[in-house]
């Protein structure tokens, strides 16, 4: 499903083809075709260029207009295509596409991407009516941690006793070999947190996704797709291991956004 939303970013062609073609559309995402877009909805650009919807049967997408020998990536550019698609998110379904969608023409969004996957864009929807994305993220707090993974491993205090106070070269051996320790107990600790927060999270979304970690210290890094009447308690479950974690791990929640995580799954829940 998800596959067939992304476009390729058109290759800028010269000036005169550009000006024979005129602008481009870029696509945000697709959503049902009853959806009302605010008249100061803006999105990449600069100025920012105004948002509008291209409907199609039942769905539409979310497009404004840009010339294509334009240089997209700007990173006010990544923040206003992120802040419009979190912003719709959290009020009505949306198949978000990813940054850099560009279609030829506004035709173009219609003929060739709503119609050929129309009832496959249409049955994704439904499966979003009344969801959205959260995730949950925590860090380690790098004393702590040190201070947990030399307790419970004689092996890296040995090692960390060793290396304090000489030089470098004379302990490059030792240190790799704490470095290798320290980074096989903080994966260990990881799974095992993960696995003790889902446990608490899982009964509360109606799917889960486990996210690789981006950092060293990352805790948890967590996808959520959530029933809206139910974020309160995502909330209130996030706030008790907050206060349990306090001073180990710190947590935050961010949501609701775009399900990026769950466009491809959101119609195999019983798979």
């Amino acid at each position: 499903m998800a596959e067939s939303v992304e476009t390729a970013p058109a290759a800028a062609p010269d000036e005169s083809t550009a000006q024979e073609q005129g602008p481009s559309a870029y696509v945000y995402g697709i959503v049902p075709a009853d959806v009302q877009v605010s008249d100061d909805a803006r999105g990449v650009g600069s100025p920012p260029a105004p948002v509008r919807l291209v409907p199609h049967g039942e769905i539409g997408a979310l497009v404004s207009e840009i010339a294509i020998d334009r240089p997209l990536g700007t990173p006010d550019d990544l923040m206003a295509h992120q802040q419009l698609l979190d912003a719709t998110a959290a009020e009505v379904p949306l198949l978000p596409l990813r940054f850099g969608a560009v279609m030829t023409s506004l035709e173009a969004v219609a003929d060739e991407l709503l119609a050929p996957h129309h009832d496959e864009f249409l049955a994704a929807l439904d499966e979003l009516e009344g969801r959205a994305e959260f995730v949950v993220k925590g860090r380690y707090d790098e004393r702590t941690l040190l201070r947990e993974v030399l307790s419970e491993s004689p092996e890296a205090a040995q090692l960390r006793d060793e290396i304090k106070g000489k030089p470098e070269d004379a302990t490059r051996n030792a240190r790799i070999q704490l470095g290798e320790l320290v980074s096989q107990a903080v994966s260990a600790k990881r799974e095992a947190d993960t696995e003790n927060i889902l446990d608490r999270l899982a009964p509360l979304s109606v799917l889960t996704v486990v996210r690789d970690p981006s950092h060293e210290e990352d805790a948890v890094h967590l996808a959520l797709l959530v029933e809206r009447d139910r974020q309160d308690d995502v909330r209130e479950a996030v706030d008790e291991y907050s206060q349990q974690w306090e001073g180990r791990i710190g947590l935050r929640l961010l949501g609701p956004l775009a399900a990026y995580d769950f466009v491809l799954t959101a119609g195999q829940e019983g798979g």
